[in-house]
């Protein structure tokens, strides 16, 4: 197992993490997260807990992905590995934000429903021996996406104090950006989803 698989391994392992500090019942241990006050806004430190390990985790995406590149280190462990670690970070903190009232529960369904086509259209393109690369709708939305979720576990902050919902447009922008790109993605290669396969 090399450096970036470890990597996407530590991603799942800080996904899994962040998932028991935001949904396991604490109370049943007789242990409680403070609370914190920021001019008028309480906060749960559970959440900023996890929000940190979602920057964290969020990092590991990036490093192990240069580095497999980098290092001609790319393989097919890894990449199985890549995209199970994507999903179970993001889609499990769209979940349980979603869940907690912090985001509507149509942005997670949204999301789910695109990310279940993309990685069709990916696994009938692989078995036809093609690859379908990454596109720039994909990633802006990735970008969005990321930093619109740290800034809902931070409860919007430093924005809020000024009332500005960046947070929220983040996350909107995110999941308006990843219909388009699932449209973009079958465009791209609707005529080698729909040709039959060569035996």
């Amino acid at each position: 197992m090399n450096t970036p698989t470890k990597l996407t391994v530590l991603r799942i392992i800080l996904s899994i993490v962040m998932i028991i500090i935001l949904i396991f019942p604490f109370y049943l241990v007789g242990f409680s997260f403070p609370q914190i006050e920021v001019s008028g806004i309480y906060i749960k430190t559970e959440y900023i807990i996890a929000g940190v390990i979602f920057i964290i985790a969020s990092l590991t995406d990036f490093l192990d992905g240069h580095l497999a590149r980098k290092n001609n280190q790319v393989t097919d462990l890894g990449k199985m590995l890549d995209a199970i670690a994507d999903k179970v970070l993001v889609n499990s903190a769209l979940i349980i934000l979603s869940y907690k009232g912090f985001i509507p529960v149509a942005i997670p369904v949204i999301i789910i429903f695109r990310d279940t086509v993309v990685d069709a259209i990916k696994m009938q393109a692989s078995s036809k021996g093609k690859v379908v690369a990454a596109i720039k709708s994909g990633k802006i939305k990735t970008a969005s996406m990321m930093v619109g979720l740290v800034l809902v576990f931070f409860y919007n902050l430093p924005f809020e104090l000024w009332n500005i919902r960046v947070a929220d447009f983040l996350v909107y922008f995110a999941t308006i950006m990843s219909i388009i790109s699932m449209i973009e993605y079958f465009n791209l290669n609707k005529k080698l989803i729909l040709e039959p396969k060569n035996d």
